[in-house]
Parts: structure tokens; C-alpha cells; sequence
């Protein structure tokens, strides 16, 4: 039996909206965060949490030390959604103007003016191939990604067609200890932490 354009257009939204009651009933069930990809639900431990969630509050407040007031980076919820396309995200910091938060629901992901994301030991891949992937088909113009594993990061920007759909065309990376320019902002990545060394059991310092 052959399927309709208009039919798999629904069971299309139909599985996503089925993924996506799934995620929001597992939020404060379980640790961690979930998302909906292309590929479908990611489940990123986000560990280990301290030197993570440092590195999104360091971020944060240097970013808003340098955007105009109406700009903020916010973090938390709620996601960044795109029900055409099947993706929810939640990105570590979204650079947003604060009179596009207001409202209900998810937030629209054309209104992002960047996200930002701190790679977790647990599921890189997540942050550095999923999200370059799905960021540019959702419209985030600027997508910034910093590892704390190495103590690098990268910029991704330009958002161009493809044969296999929107790509970021433009990549800077960089290593922490210089500066970073994300969107019209540039920043500080020094002092930023780095995950703990498993071996020597000893946090690396960057800078």
C-alpha cells in the first residue's frame, strides 16, 4: 500500500506529538535532560553536573554583561520547539530578545538570536553532531559549542541549503583562553572549567 504525502505528514505529527508527551511526563521524573531529534528522543545525562552548569552560569553572566538590556541568555526552560520539522531542544543558554519570551508554550526557534551548548562527558555526539544538524533546521542562526573535555569549542554560522537540508556553512573554533565572539558579543572564555581527568582524578584548569 502506498502512503499518501498527506498521510505521513500525520503520522509524522502524530509520533512526534506522542514523543513529545513522553519527554514532558519523564522532565522531573528523571535526571537529566530529554530532547526529540530527527533520529528521536535523546536522553543526555548532562554529567558531571558541577563543572557543567558552572560553565553555563560563567557564560550567562558574561554574555549579558556585554548585550544591550532587552537581550538576555537565558537558561532552563522552555524548550525550543519546531513541530513541522520534529525537533525539541533545550538548549544550555538561549540568547533571546526577553520580549520574545512572553506568551505560552515553546519557544520559537527563529526568534533565538544564538544557542549555546556545553558538551556533556556522557553523549558528545549529542552537542557536536545532532545539534549541528538540527540547530540549522530550525533557523538558530548561530549555534556556539564549548567541551569542556578539551577545553575547545567552535562557533557555527551561515546557514546555507544543502542536498541533505539547512547546514551551517561557516565554522570557527576555538580554545579556551581566547576570545569568542557569538553573534555581535564577544567574550571571555577564560577560567572556564574542564571536566575532571578520570585517570589522575584532578579538574583541569583552563587559562
Amino acid at each position: 500500500m502506498t502512503i499518501a504525502p498527506d498521510d505521513a505528514r500525520r503520522n509524522a505529527s502524530h509520533l512526534y506529538r506522542a514523543m513529545r508527551d513522553f519527554v514532558q511526563s519523564m522532565d522531573d521524573t528523571l535526571p537529566g535532560k530529554f530532547e526529540i531529534t530527527k533520529e528521536g528522543i535523546v536522553h543526555d545525562m548532562m554529567a558531571p553536573v558541577k563543572q557543567h552548569e558552572l560553565t553555563v552560569l560563567r557564560l550567562r553572566k558574561r554574555l549579558e554583561k556585554v548585550m544591550p538590556e532587552e537581550i538576555v541568555a537565558h537558561t532552563g526552560e522552555p524548550d525550543v520547539e519546531g513541530e513541522p520539522e520534529g525537533i525539541m531542544r533545550r538548549p544550555d543558554v538561549m540568547v533571546i530578545a526577553e520580549e520574545d519570551m512572553e506568551g505560552d508554550g515553546t519557544f520559537d526557534p527563529r526568534t533565538l538570536v544564538a544557542a549555546v551548548e556545553i558538551v556533556s562527558r556522557s553523549n558528545p555526539d549529542n552537542d557536536w553532531v545532532g545539534k549541528t544538524r538540527d540547530y540549522p533546521l530550525l533557523g538558530v542562526p548561530v549555534y556556539a559549542v564549548f567541551d569542556p573535555r578539551t577545553g575547545t569549542g567552535a562557533v557555527f554560522t551561515d546557514i546555507h541549503a544543502t542536498p541533505d537540508g539547512p547546514r551551517y556553512a561557516t565554522r570557527k573554533d576555538f580554545v579556551y583562553g581566547e576570545d569568542v565572539t557569538i553573534g555581535e558579543w564577544t567574550i571571555p572564555t577564560d577560567g572556564l572549567p574542564r571536566y575532571r581527568d578520570e585517570e589522575s582524578g584532578q579538574d583541569s584548569v583552563s587559562g
